[in-house]
């Protein structure tokens, strides 16, 4: 290989490295995927891919500003990730104190299927938990850049823009999977189980916002 050559990666490994990179980024526990489970359990399956929406979207904004290699955009996000994780932290625990307070009930019957059309409210929130989580991002872009250390870099917009859309699918993919998975089972649940996701799932909230207040206070950085 010439001096400076750089591995181009084929569209099929494009598609598939971004594929698990969007995997990677929604599989793990955190308040996302905390939140759409609780959606998915109180309106069904719409109402949790309507909320795993909000995550692909955020993913993909993401996924473009690492992959397109805009620096501008994302020093400002790493010189600004404290009060990112602030603004992170303080919204998580508005939606665990709201869920709290909120009734556990089944919004949409469990013997029917709702459309993801009937509750897109719910993505915008997802959105905004996705781009406001330090983690999540200094995590985007350490991924892009060890692709790019494997692959020489994204070397044109359309390859770029092959892996961005393919990180969505993968995210897109989790969140079908989880949506579907909660769906098939909501109706074993009872008014006393519905009470205790919503107390576990608002805990599991409230846990995740103090710790990154506390860690971006403590000077400890995100998390």
């Amino acid at each position: 290989m010439e001096a400076g050559a750089h591995i181009v990666l084929s569209g099929i490994q494009l598609v598939v490295s971004g594929l698990i990179i969007g995997l990677l980024v929604a599989a793990p526990t955190g308040p996302v995927n905390v939140l759409v489970i609780q959606r998915a359990v109180a309106r069904g399956f719409g109402g949790g891919l309507a909320a795993g929406l909000g995550a692909v979207l955020g993913d993909g904004l993401l996924a473009a500003i690492a992959a397109f290699s805009m620096t501008a955009v994302s020093d400002i996000m790493i010189a600004y990730a404290g009060w990112i994780q602030i603004i992170g932290g303080i919204i998580i625990l508005i939606f665990g104190v709201g869920l709290f307070l909120t009734r556990p009930v089944l919004e949409v019957p469990a013997d029917e299927r709702s459309s993801v059309a009937s509750h897109m409210g719910i993505i915008p929130q997802t959105f905004l938990l996705t781009v406001t989580n330090p983690g999540a991002i200094l995590g985007m872009l350490a991924i892009f850049g060890g692709l790019g250390s494997l692959v020489g870099g994204l070397e044109t917009y359309w390859e770029a823009m092959i892996v961005v859309l393919s990180v969505m699918g993968g995210s897109l993919a989790w969140w079908l999977g989880l949506s579907e998975l909660i769906a098939t089972i909501r109706h074993r649940l009872t008014e006393g189980r519905l009470r205790l996701i919503n107390r576990i799932a608002a805990s599991i909230l409230l846990v995740f916002g103090v710790v990154l207040l506390v860690k971006v206070f403590a000077g400890i950085g995100p998390v």
